[in-house]
């Protein structure tokens, strides 16, 4: 009998969203910096990432972060994060969900770390063993108030901002943001989503907006600030308050003159999760700081057998990107 393939991983919660961190078994890569990293996982070994992801190992919420050396030895390590539908530029929640999986694994401590991401380089700070602080990338602005034409829907107006991903902004859209609603709000999303696909509205660079969030009021406004839904670019909404989109916010909120620099936001997730956020100004950049807790939920190895017909898993996001 062939040998099996084996894959260790940790898997985490971060306020609700899941994180699987790829400890040992990922990929021999030969790339020197993060960003070539990634090139080289798309063009090369894209089937390791919907192996980790897809059912039946995994699942369309997972998002999956890949624990590589560091390029510049001043940093803890470097960090490459994808889901269901293809690599991310950061992930916020998966940032925290990361550096608790380290810190229980005993590979790192209780402090300030570095961690590069294709995105940047952002700094986390881990307070105890599950709270964690991540200060992002530079986030901002890039349009405001675009008018979309969305079939079924009408025109809707929106914000194109960057937070580590970029992202379409929606507050007046006239649905309730809460847990009973999610059905309606995922349909509105992808109604979006798809006319962004069609549309000439983009990102800096020509870069495609993946990622859809709503706005609208918390749960209870004495606990939060506001609560979004986020539809993640695989067809999964996020459990989290999503910190790369807390950050697009409060860049968005920054620029308004509706929140001052340091001041506190607290996003609550569709589910309840919570971040608090604040942002610093530096040389005229807003760099946003999430804060929220992680739990692990499993260790475990992942075993690819040399007859498995689905080495690489159930890819439906993959065919319907």
């Amino acid at each position: 009998m062939k040998a099996s393939r084996r894959i260790t991983v940790v898997d985490s919660h971060t306020e609700g969203e899941p994180t699987r961190l790829v400890l040992d078994g990922g990929p021999a890569l030969s790339a020197a910096t993060v960003a070539d990293a990634v090139h080289e996982l798309r063009r090369d070994h894209d089937a390791f990432r919907k192996a980790v992801i897809n059912e039946p190992r995994g699942s369309d919420i997972l998002v999956g972060a890949l624990l590589l050396p560091a390029g510049d030895k001043r940093n803890t390590a470097a960090v490459i994060f994808f889901n269901n539908a293809g690599y991310l530029g950061m992930c916020g929640h998966g940032a925290i969900g990361v550096a608790i999986s380290l810190l229980r694994e005993q590979r790192i401590e209780i402090g300030l770390h570095s961690f590069e991401t294709p995105a940047g380089n952002v700094r986390v700070t881990i307070h105890d063993e599950h709270r964690v602080s991540v200060e992002n990338v530079a986030s901002y602005r890039y349009r405001k108030n675009v008018a979309l034409a969305v079939e079924g829907i009408g025109t809707v107006a929106g914000d194109i901002a960057w937070g580590g991903n970029w992202f379409f902004l929606i507050h007046d859209h006239g649905l309730a943001v809460e847990p009973g609603n999610i059905r309606q709000l995922s349909e509105f999303a992808t109604r979006v989503r798809r006319a962004l696909d069609n549309s000439s509205l983009c990102g800096a660079g020509g870069a495609q907006i993946d990622h859809i969030e709503l706005f609208g009021s918390p749960s209870n406004a004495e606990r939060a600030d506001s609560r979004n839904f986020v539809l993640c670019p695989g067809g999964a909404y996020d459990r989290s308050p999503c910190g790369t989109g807390t950050s697009a916010k409060i860049a968005c909120l920054i620029e308004d003159g509706a929140l001052d620099p340091g001041a506190i936001w607290r996003q609550e997730s569709i589910c309840g999760g919570l971040f608090t956020a604040s942002a610093a100004i530096h040389e005229a950049s807003v760099i946003p700081t999430i804060t929220g807790s992680a739990f692990l939920t499993a260790r475990s190895t992942l075993i690819f057998e040399p007859s498995d017909p689905f080495p690489c898993g159930l890819a439906e996001a993959d065919e319907r990107q």
